[in-house]
């Protein structure tokens, strides 16, 4: 599993940063955003490092970010909610580790931004 000690995320996969974690497995974590756009807003991410989704280089890291959202929406009885992920920063990525929200417990609007 890589992962960089400089990464915000990576310290919160390796405990070195607590975190309000939602559900996770062996690949993947989920936790909640520390500045919420929702009632519901969780992170989902890979506990391997990999900067942005343009840097996924395997279908297994996505099957595994796809099961974990499954999981933790199933789990909570969510059924109306919203999956984002921003690639780079002029999309908006602050944090450059692929991660991607899931925002539910209002209305959401289209299109965003």
């Amino acid at each position: 599993m890589t992962h960089d000690p400089t990464c915000l995320f990576c310290r919160i996969v390796a405990g070195d940063i607590p975190a309000n974690v939602i559900w996770q497995d062996d690949h993947t974590l989920v936790f909640a955003d520390v500045h919420p756009q929702a009632p519901t807003h969780w992170l989902v991410i890979p506990k391997t490092h990999v900067q942005n989704l343009s840097a996924v280089d395997n279908l297994e890291m996505f099957a595994q970010v796809g099961h974990a959202i499954q999981a933790v929406t199933a789990a909570h009885n969510l059924t109306d909610y919203r999956t984002v992920t921003n690639n780079g920063a002029a999309a908006g990525q602050s944090v450059f580790h692929w991660h991607t929200h899931i925002l539910a417990g209002r209305p959401l609007l289209w299109p965003p931004g």
